[in-house]
C-alpha cells in the first residue's frame, strides 16, 4: 500500500485536502469517487515525512500566532518566516522551515501543512483548506486554537487521572520489593530454623521472595515480554474492535467514556460544520479524532445513511457508544434550522460535561487503587502474624 496527497474538490466543490492509502493510481481513484471527490492534484509521498508529530498545545499555539498576525496584515509568507525564526526545539523549527519554503513557492498553507506528513492533525488540514476558499482563514485559525485548547486541557485531565494510579502503582511495586527482598528473608530465616509448621500463606511468600532475589530478571524480562505482547495484540483488529468494545461495557467507567468521545465527537462536528466543510466530510474527519476504534467503524454507515437522505439525528442515534442526549439536541438544531448553532452549545455542553466525567474517573481511581495497596499489605502482614501466632502457641504463651 501507497500513501496518496491529495487536493480535491467534493459535490460543493470545495476544496478538500487528505492522505489515503491506496494499492496503486486505479485504487487511489476509486477510493476519491467513493467519497465523491475530483482530485485536482496528487502524489505518492514518502512514509518517512514529516515524523515529528504537533502536540495539542504547540497546534493552539500555531493557530493563536498565525491568527494573529493574518489579523495584522502580516501575508502568509512572511508569517511563515517570522514563525521559523521563533526559539522552538529543533522538530518544530525544521517543520516551519519547510512550510516557510512551500509557501514561498506559491503553495496554499493547507498544501504546505499536509507535505509535512504527520505533523499536523488532518482536522486541522482540512479547516485551513475551507478557511483559504471562504477568505476565512483567520477565523477559522482563532476557532482551531480554542479547539485544540480545549482538547489539551481535556487530555491534560485524563492524564492527572491516571498520573495517580501509575505513582501509587509505582510506589506499591517498590515497597514489595523491598520487603521480599531485605525483610522477608531475615525474618522468615529464623521460622525456618525454629522449624515450625508454617502456614501456606507464608510458604507462598517465602517462595516467592527466594525467587524475586535468585530470579528478579527472569520476572522482569517476563514483565517487559508480556507489555509487549499486550501491545501486539491490541494492534491487531479483531481485538482491538473487541477490546474498545468492552470498555464501554464496564460499569460507571464505560459511562463516563462515552461521555468523553461524545464530547470529542460534538467540538470537532462544530469545528468543521461551523467553518463551511461538508456534513459528510465533517463526520468522516471526526471519526478519526474519538480514540476509540469500535466507535469509528460504525461512522461509514453513518455517512451511508445521511448521503441517502437520512437526518443526521437519526443517523447518530444508531452509533453504539455515543451519548442518547446528542440526538435529541441535533434534531431540535434540525428542527430550527439552527443546526451549526446548536452544534456549538452541544460542543460547550459536553466540554463540561466531559471535564466532570474525567474528575469522576479520578474519584473512582483514587479508592480502587488504596484498596489494591491495602490488600498487598493485608497478604503480607498475614503471612508474618500467622506463623508468630502459631509460635506463640507452641510456646504456651
Amino acid at each position: 500500500m501507497a500513501k496518496y496527497q491529495f487536493t480535491a474538490l467534493n459535490i460543493n466543490n470545495d476544496k478538500e485536502v487528505g492522505i489515503v492509502d491506496a494499492r496503486d493510481e486505479e485504487h487511489f481513484r476509486k477510493i476519491m469517487r467513493g467519497r465523491g471527490l475530483v482530485p485536482t492534484k496528487y502524489r505518492v509521498i514518502d512514509e518517512k515525512l514529516g515524523t515529528y508529530r504537533l502536540k495539542p498545545p504547540e497546534v493552539a499555539e500555531f493557530c493563536r500566532q498565525l491568527a494573529s498576525m493574518l489579523s495584522s496584515g502580516i501575508t502568509a509568507v512572511r508569517a511563515m518566516d517570522i514563525l521559523k525564526e521563533r526559539d522552538f526545539k529543533p522538530k518544530l523549527k525544521l517543520v516551519y522551515e519547510k512550510m516557510h519554503k512551500d509557501v514561498q513557492q506559491g503553495q496554499s498553507m493547507s498544501e504546505a501543512m499536509l507535505n509535512q506528513g504527520k505533523a499536523f492533525p488532518v482536522l486541522l488540514i482540512n479547516m485551513f483548506a475551507s478557511g483559504e476558499a471562504s477568505g476565512q482563514l483567520e477565523n477559522v485559525t482563532n476557532k482551531m486554537a480554542v479547539h485544540y485548547e480545549k482538547e489539551h486541557r481535556l487530555n491534560g485531565k485524563i492524564q492527572n487521572a491516571l498520573r495517580y494510579p501509575k505513582i501509587l502503582a509505582v510506589a506499591v511495586v517498590i515497597v514489595i520489593a523491598i520487603i521480599f527482598i531485605f525483610v522477608m528473608p531475615q525474618f522468615f530465616g529464623m521460622l525456618l530454623d525454629l522449624e515450625v509448621q508454617l502456614p501456606l500463606i507464608t510458604r507462598i511468600i517465602i517462595a516467592s521472595s527466594d525467587f524475586l532475589i535468585a530470579y528478579w530478571y527472569v520476572l522482569v524480562i517476563a514483565i517487559l515480554s508480556l507489555i509487549v505482547v499486550i501491545q501486539y495484540v491490541l494492534s491487531l483488529q479483531k481485538v482491538r474492535l473487541a477490546f474498545d468494545k468492552l470498555k464501554l461495557r464496564l460499569p460507571v467507567i464505560g459511562k463516563l467514556l462515552k461521555i468523553i468521545y461524545t464530547a470529542r465527537f460534538a467540538r470537532t462536528l462544530s469545528s468543521l460544520y461551523g467553518s463551511g466543510v461538508s456534513m459528510l466530510r465533517a463526520i468522516e474527519i471526526t471519526a478519526t479524532i474519538i480514540s476509540n476504534k469500535y466507535i469509528e467503524s460504525q461512522f461509514p454507515q453513518l455517512v451511508t445513511d445521511v448521503r441517502n437522505g437520512e437526518a443526521l439525528s437519526a443517523a447518530i442515534r444508531k452509533i453504539d457508544g455515543m451519548d442518547n442526549k446528542l440526538s435529541n439536541t441535533i434534531l431540535i438544531g434540525e428542527e430550527s434550522g439552527r443546526l451549526d448553532a446548536m452544534l456549538v452549545s452541544t460542543a460547550d455542553a459536553y466540554d463540561y460535561e466531559a471535564e466532570q466525567a474525567t474528575g469522576a474517573l479520578v474519584e473512582l481511581v483514587q479508592p480502587v487503587m488504596i484498596v489494591v495497596m491495602a490488600l498487598v499489605i493485608m497478604v503480607v502482614l498475614l503471612s508474618v502474624m500467622l506463623p508468630m501466632a502459631e509460635l506463640y502457641q507452641s510456646f504456651g504463651v
